[in-house]
């Protein structure tokens, strides 16, 4: 089962509730992703079922941290959000980050790549969830490339 887990406090507030969750949620990814089609989202109690089909695997997790940085979304179920297998040498090296107090982009260059001024390689691949790189919140999943 493709369950992942994030932070229901926190996260960008689109819906006041839950019988709007499910449509402002599928909004929001049309509006913010390309290489997603037949999107369906449902929203129960916090967990948010997102199916539909990703151009490749990297859409599909970027779908994912996507649906679950919204705020009252407290896991996302992606079992039936698919995406082809990718060859080999195509098998992305990202990880996934959950930000803590304190945390800045720059400090997490600096962990993951040796110098706090490669934060815009991770703002870049968060663009979709960050919006401005100092403006991080504890909780929130991001993206962190790793090739």
């Amino acid at each position: 089962m493709s369950l992942f887990d994030f932070a229901k406090d926190v996260g960008r507030q689109l819906f006041d509730t839950d019988a709007e969750a499910a449509d402002n949620i599928k909004q929001h990814l049309e509006i913010k992703m390309t290489g997603i089609r037949n999107i369906e989202v449902e929203f129960d109690d916090g967990v948010a079922t997102v199916c539909g089909d990703c151009d490749n695997q990297k859409i599909r997790e970027q779908a994912i941290l996507i649906a679950g940085n919204v705020k009252g979304v407290q896991k996302v179920i992606a079992d039936d959000l698919r995406a082809p297998e990718p060859p080999p040498e195509e098998v992305s090296k990202d990880e996934f980050y959950e930000i803590a107090s304190g945390d800045t982009l720059g400090a997490i260059a600096k962990k993951y790549y040796g110098k706090a001024s490669a934060y815009m390689k991770i703002f870049e691949a968060n663009r979709d969830i960050i919006s401005d790189p100092n403006k991080i919140y504890p909780g929130q999943k991001i993206r962190i490339p790793l090739d």
